[in-house]
């Protein structure tokens, strides 16, 4: 995919800690705040992290945001660094390793595809057909529909946990500017080319990103891990922060720091 500098700022990001640059791509309707589970274990394992916003609109898709993305890297001068993206972030992230290696030192990709598969596609078009509808959900039943798309049973069945994200979700609609930018085409052949290392982190519950489309992409680029963290869906960053956390330190982590990296 190429990308072009249109000379324009990157959008809005974070920037906290000192060392190597870690930059946290997040997924459609959110913004870098996130991450908030995620920057201080990076930070206080010595890692620069920077978490960027998505630009509010996005006529050019998937494409724009990589520009954006390769932008921040080159502005802040950031040279190779490693990058981590999850949903949506992921697939910017997997499309900057094909168009611009040299900006990154290795990868993760949280929730990710490099397809849609039947139900996946249905999905989208469904939400594409609510959208042109100009239908506007109660929260309450936005805010249901929301947690059994992107939660596991496992916070489904806690009623305190469950209540806490409900109360979120009504409070805090996501922003539908980048949500239908999605994985329309496949991909996969075009990932055998990536060089980069790269691990792939799966959710066990997730309906959204399944693990075998995760592994798939795994299995697409060479060298790269595969890791699976059980008890989760789609916001299995948010919903196991530390096996998340653990997951990306030890591949960080050069052999000598003692950790085990993930298998």
């Amino acid at each position: 995919m190429p990308v072009e500098d249109d000379r324009g700022a990157p959008p809005p990001f974070g920037d906290v800690g000192t060392g190597e640059p870690v930059v946290l791509v997040t997924g459609s309707g959110a913004g870098g705040s996130t991450w908030h589970l995620q920057v201080p274990a990076l930070v206080a394992a010595g890692y620069r992290v920077l978490t960027p916003d998505h630009r509010e609109h996005s006529a050019g898709g998937a494409d724009d945001l990589v520009a954006d993305l390769v932008r921040l890297i080159e502005r802040v001068r950031l040279g190779p660094c490693r990058l981590v993206g999850t949903s949506l972030g992921a697939h910017v992230v997997q499309e900057l390793l094909l168009a611009r290696p040299d900006l990154a030192r290795q990868a993760v990709l949280l929730a990710t595809r490099g397809r849609a598969d039947a139900l996946r596609a249905a999905m989208v078009a469904a939400e594409r057909e609510l959208l042109a509808s100009g239908v506007v959900l109660p929260p309450g039943y936005a805010a249901v529909q929301r947690a059994l798309q992107f939660l596991s049973p496992a916070t489904l069945n806690d009623d305190v946990r469950l209540t806490d994200w409900l109360d979120l979700f009504e409070a805090f609609p996501p922003a539908r500017a980048t949500e239908l930018v999605d994985v329309a085409a496949d991909r996969l052949d075009a990932y055998r080319a990536i060089r980069v290392p790269t691990l792939v982190i799966g959710f066990g519950d997730d309906l959204i990103a399944p693990p075998h489309l995760g592994r798939e992409v795994a299995a697409a680029i060479p060298g790269a891990r595969y890791v699976e963290i059980a008890d989760c869906a789609h916001y299995g960053y948010l919903e196991r922060p530390e096996a998340v956390n653990s997951a990306l330190l030890d591949f960080f982590a050069p052999p000598s720091a003692g950790r085990t990296p993930p298998r």
